[in-house]
């Protein structure tokens, strides 16, 4: 049995009843309520596959992104072994556009390793995976295998801060969060348990303009009781957004562009992209962009385009030109591409 089990009240005291009419509450609301969504299944064990697939698609990443992306995967790869014999470039490739492409690196290894190795069962095996965090490996275990865990993302900490009315700012607050959040699980439908806890996050106790009528909690959050539940999780002062600057090269002929491939460390490794410079935190004065350029030729400023990663912010100056390629790449279309290359391919079209 789990710590956190062992450290739950004793059935007929008043922090199991407590518990236990929070537990009903939600779980009645889930049945009503919860979302219907394409890796969920109502009846039936899920396939640890699928969870896992959508778990990884959906980190960072909301449920209206990853839909037709999880899709699209199964449909081509219905399972792991299909996925580990996949190509790398293929995979990255079918990632393009859903960001934070080292989730997709990580994707492709473990599904390799559980080829090899069989799927874990449980949630320490599940962390020994590349790309399964805590939170990820929890998620699964509960909703594939039913172990009672703590599963906690950005949803479930802002819910369980608003039943608790913690007064700690995120991210000091995370620990205690976890904890607060540990004791209310219990071994009776541990991945609806989880599943409700997110769905009541995505639905109701949203960041802004929370549906508090809508709450099977409401009778019991303690935020609601100071009347500003939207304060709730209290949050330190976010440091500004850094900005960087680059230059990124465009020689495109009958609709496709010439390609490179990014080193496989670092922001956007592996991923296909058009030739760019350093990205640094000072502008690239023309002359010296273009010394950068991948090859000789009539280059000209058509655009620039802005670009938010998740640390910061990228200005690209766009020169295109009608060259010969250099030696290293290929031709390509767009439609592989990371966002951000999307945006520059765009710039200066006819």
């Amino acid at each position: 049995m789990p710590a956190l089990a062992q450290k739950r009240s004793r059935p007929g005291d008043k922090g199991s009843t407590a518990r236990d009419k929070l537990r009903k509450s939600l779980l009645k609301w889930y049945d009503h309520e919860g979302r219907d969504l394409p890796w969920r299944l109502r009846e039936g064990r899920p396939d640890p596959y699928g969870v896992w697939l959508s778990e990884i698609m959906l980190q960072q990443t909301t449920v209206a992104a990853v839909a037709p992306y999880f899709a699209r995967f199964l449909e081509r790869w219905p399972n792991v072994e299909a996925l580990a014999g996949a190509s790398r470039d293929d995979v990255l490739g079918a990632w393009a556009g859903l960001g934070y492409y080292s989730r997709a690196r990580n994707l492709h290894a473990a599904a390799q390793a559980m080829a090899a190795g069989g799927i874990p069962q449980d949630e320490a095996g599940w962390r020994e995976l590349k790309g399964v965090g805590q939170y990820t490996a929890a998620a699964i275990a509960a909703i594939a295998f039913d172990e009672p865990t703590n599963v906690v993302d950005g949803n479930v900490e802002r819910v369980i801060a608003r039943l608790r009315a913690v007064e700690t700012p995120l991210p000091d607050a995370k620990a205690e969060l976890r904890a607060l959040a540990s004791e209310l699980v219990t071994a009776d439908r541990p991945g609806d348990w989880a599943q409700a806890l997110m769905d009541l996050g995505a639905t109701v106790c949203t960041p802004r303009s929370p549906k508090c009528d809508a709450c099977p909690w409401v009778g019991e959050c303690a935020a609601y009781a100071t009347g500003a539940p939207e304060t709730y999780p209290r949050r330190a002062a976010k440091p500004e957004r850094p900005r960087r600057y680059g230059a990124v090269f465009r020689i495109e002929r009958n609709g496709e562009f010439w390609l490179v491939r990014r080193p496989d460390k670092g922001l956007l490794g592996g991923m296909a992209a058009l030739p760019t410079t350093e990205w640094r935190d000072k502008k690239w004065p023309r002359a010296e962009a273009l010394k950068h350029a991948p090859v000789a030729g009539d280059w000209k400023k058509t655009g620039a385009i802005e670009h938010v990663f998740t640390h910061f912010a990228l200005t690209l100056d766009v020169y295109s030109a009608e060259t010969a390629p250099p030696n290293d790449g290929w031709w390509g279309d767009a439609s592989a591409l990371p966002t951000v290359f999307k945006k520059a391919a765009k710039a200066g079209g006819k």
